[in-house]
């Protein structure tokens, strides 16, 4: 390949699948053949159970924040919290556990930490009160217009913007961009609801009412394909799917160079699918297979 720029991967639980990283990431350092040399790891992102500022998905990741530091202090990996909560209110900034993990979180050396946020209220307190953190604009904004899509891109508080998956392919719009609003696009490659689905923000909205503690009913999926569940075979299909193919041969050579696969919600079995899908060169997909299967100590389901 002739461009010589790296895609940057974001990867999908920090708390939820610890277990999974403590064994995967010292393969990535220390088998670097095993995987694809024009990729790597910009970040691990999530958040833990009970955190009343997340969104996007009910978190379930219950991992002891410190030694979550600690592993990404040992591989130099940027954490990001998700706290895209998008009915923030002032009397949830008090909230001891989410200002605890951003006081244990804002300082880890030499790689900073992020936060992926959608509530403009809780933006400006962080941003006070933990200056430390950088910020990326969660793709629960649902934005699928792409004239506010670059009005998000303009905007100094956010180093990164994950649009919604439906303007994955808008290419010539995309193209036409300037190199600055580029290096901040994060496209989410991976999404598995449906293209045409026009629910999207309700869905999100019933997750952080569920992460406010709110009494309210389980978000009744529109799409057909919702009683399946996840399966990347379908996200496969998508229209707005970006496989490796894509990143190599379209999006790097223009100029995009970070990429979101979602998965927090999901098993470890279908993340190691992911990483060997995304990173892994194929003649090592099963000895990357067997070194994590053979692992007694992570449950993969």
């Amino acid at each position: 390949m002739k461009d010589q720029r790296k895609a940057r991967y974001h990867l999908p639980g920090l708390f939820e699948f610890y277990d999974l990283y403590k064994v995967f990431l010292p393969l990535f350092v220390e088998h670097r053949e095993y995987f694809y040399d024009w990729c790597d790891i910009g970040s691990i992102y999530g958040a833990p159970s009970d955190c009343i500022w997340g969104g996007g998905r009910v978190g379930f990741g219950d991992e002891d924040p410190k030694k979550v530091i600690r592993l990404m202090q040992q591989y130099g990996i940027s954490a990001r919290l998700t706290f895209s909560n998008s009915l923030i209110e002032e009397k949830h900034l008090s909230d001891k556990k989410c200002n605890r993990l951003c006081a244990m979180f804002e300082h880890l050396g030499d790689v900073r930490s992020g936060i992926i946020i959608h509530s403009d209220i809780l933006l400006d307190y962080i941003k006070r009160e933990y200056p430390g953190f950088y910020f990326i604009s969660s793709t629960t904004k649902v934005l699928t217009d792409f004239e506010k899509l670059i009005n998000e891109l303009d905007r100094d508080e956010f180093c990164y913007v994950v649009p919604d998956f439906r303007l994955n392919k808008k290419l010539d719009r995309l193209r036409a961009l300037t190199d600055e609003q580029k290096k901040k696009i994060e496209f989410l490659c991976n999404e598995c609801c449906d293209f045409g689905c026009y629910d999207r923000k309700n869905c999100y909205k019933n997750v952080s009412r569920k992460s406010l503690g709110q009494d309210c009913e389980d978000h009744i999926c529109v799409s057909p394909m919702s009683k399946r569940g996840y399966r990347f075979s379908d996200a496969m299909e998508n229209p707005g799917f970006i496989g490796i193919d894509d990143i190599r041969n379209i999006f790097l050579p223009s100029g995009f160079t970070e990429f979101k696969i979602e998965g927090r919600s999901l098993g470890s079995a279908v993340i190691l699918e992911f990483l060997l899908y995304y990173m892994t060169k194929p003649e090592y997909h099963l000895r990357v297979r067997e070194e994590i299967y053979l692992d007694s100590m992570l449950d993969l389901f």
